[in-house]
């Protein structure tokens, strides 16, 4: 398709042309309006002035009869201009005036009427035309009283060619002024044309340019490529799981074969085969349990979890987190204290129990100090991990403290990733999504993760929106029974 082409079939070249079309009608009806007011009082104005002179002349004919009249409009018709005049007899023989000749049953009929004439002193042979007033005198004489319409046939002509001119005008700068925007709307379109292919070639860094215009289309490329970017970091954390599943998980699995094999080959008793039973529903409880963290992240990230949204006490669920865990925390020789006041939240109950037990899970596993201090007081204090649920303003927080080794500033962004685990946590169970989901539901609510610093030890805190505020009756909570994802 040829450039010109492409430019015709452009929405703003179309739109243009409709707005012209429109312009264009209201131009000429505006003229056409003004032409025709315009004649109009031309016409008024002689007929005001014809009407006075036929009443002149009746009331001279009344008091000096028809040699007053007679000399009257022989004597008005000398004088340089439009009017005329015209007396004939009974039987329709001019006496009198400046008219030479007129169109048949003029004279005949009374009243106002526009015809063709000819004056005395005209050599030409054109007719000219005129507005005249006939009227019948007594014993039969006519009278006819008039004006020559040249001069409004002459401001008609001028306004009409104005209008004409104009119209070009309008139709010359509109389709101009169409080709130019159409061109500037067409080489932007180009533009995102070729970045929108390149991203489907596999760019996904492609961005749309944006210009500083801010019209609709800087607002709709920047929107796009807000969207390009929330897709390229999908993308890129789909690829990252891929691979992420394809190592940490071969290991797991390789561990399972091995172990089945070695059972099949070794076992020789009942108890033996029980045992190796055993151990292979264990590790694929933890093979289920990584499978179900990847797919909470996934519909987290993905926005699923939306329609589950109501509102509650995040206090309730700091308790509920706190009563279930509270075995646990005593086996592993850690204390848990929580401290909850009223701090509504609006949205997913489950997605936010489950990253609030996972953030007590990891603290509980890697909570423990490095080296217990000599005084009694100072040991239980740092074995203590601390659930607290607050509102600051329009925020939420619910946070998790621990004393243990914590993690350094540098590796706080990175250990959010899916499966990472620090150096210091790989000889402990685990499969590295309990920070990965805990960050996804944080972001599907709005808000964020954020890992501070405990001096010593680790705060992770989860960032909400706060709610509009509790409803006046809540259901009974259910119990929180989140699934392990540390």
């Amino acid at each position: 398709m040829t450039a010109f082409g492409k430019l015709i079939r452009t929405t703003a070249f179309r739109l243009t042309l409709v707005y012209l079309l429109l312009f264009a009608l209201f131009a000429a009806s505006l003229l056409g309006y003004f032409a025709w007011n315009t004649r109009r009082l031309i016409t008024e104005q002689i007929s005001t002035t014809v009407t006075s002179e036929i009443s002149e002349m009746t009331d001279i004919f009344s008091r000096w009869g028809l040699r007053g009249i007679v000399g009257a409009i022989e004597s008005r018709a000398l004088r340089p201009g439009a009017n005329l005049y015209l007396i004939t007899t009974p039987t329709g023989q001019a006496i009198a005036g400046n008219v030479g000749s007129l169109a048949p049953g003029v004279m005949g009929s009374s009243g106002w009427s526009e015809t063709f004439y000819r004056r005395l002193d005209d050599t030409s042979e054109q007719n000219h035309r005129a507005l005249v007033y006939v009227t019948q005198l007594s014993s039969g004489f006519r009278l006819l009283i008039g004006r020559d319409l040249e001069e409004r046939r002459r401001l008609f002509g001028i306004v009409a060619k104005a209008a004409q001119w104009s119209v070009l005008v309008v139709v010359v700068l509109g389709i101009g002024g169409g080709i130019f925007v159409s061109r500037r709307v067409l080489v932007r379109i180009d533009a995102m044309t070729g970045t929108t292919r390149r991203i489907m070639d596999g760019d996904l860094s492609g961005r749309l340019p944006v210009g500083r215009s801010g019209d609709e289309l800087d607002r709709l490329a920047e929107n796009l490529n807000a969207m390009l970017e929330r897709i390229e970091a999908l993308m890129t954390g789909l690829k990252e799981v891929s691979d992420n599943i394809a190592h940490d998980l071969k290991t797991p699995l390789t561990r399972l074969r091995n172990r089945a094999e070695e059972a099949l080959a070794k076992s020789r008793s009942e108890d033996e085969y029980r045992a190796a039973l055993e151990r292979t529903i264990e590790e694929s409880d933890g093979l289920i349990r990584t499978f179900n963290a990847l797919l909470m992240i996934a519909r987290a990230e993905s926005g699923q979890a939306r329609g589950d949204m109501v509102e509650f006490d995040a206090a309730e669920v700091a308790g509920g987190i706190h009563e279930l865990y509270e075995p646990l925390a005593e086996d592993n020789e850690m204390a848990l204290r929580v401290k909850a006041a009223a701090a509504p939240v609006h949205g997913s109950r489950e997605l936010i129990s489950q990253a609030l037990a996972n953030l007590v899970e990891n603290a509980i596993k890697y909570g423990k100090p490095a080296a217990l201090p000599l005084d009694s007081a100072a040991a239980a204090a740092s074995r203590e991990i601390l659930i607290e649920a607050r509102r600051e303003g329009g925020q939420v927080l619910l946070s998790v403290t621990d004393h243990g080794e914590g993690i350094p500033e540098a590796e706080r962004k990175h250990a959010v990733e899916r499966f990472v685990r620090l150096e210091a946590s790989r000889t402990l169970p685990g499969s590295g999504l309990g920070l990965s989901l805990a960050s996804a539901v944080a972001t599907l609510h709005g808000g964020e993760l954020r890992l501070g610093d405990a001096k010593p030890g680790l705060i992770a805190t989860l960032v909400l929106p706060a709610g509009a505020g509790l409803p006046a009756k809540l259901a009974a909570p259910t119990q929180d029974v989140p699934q392990k994802a540390a």
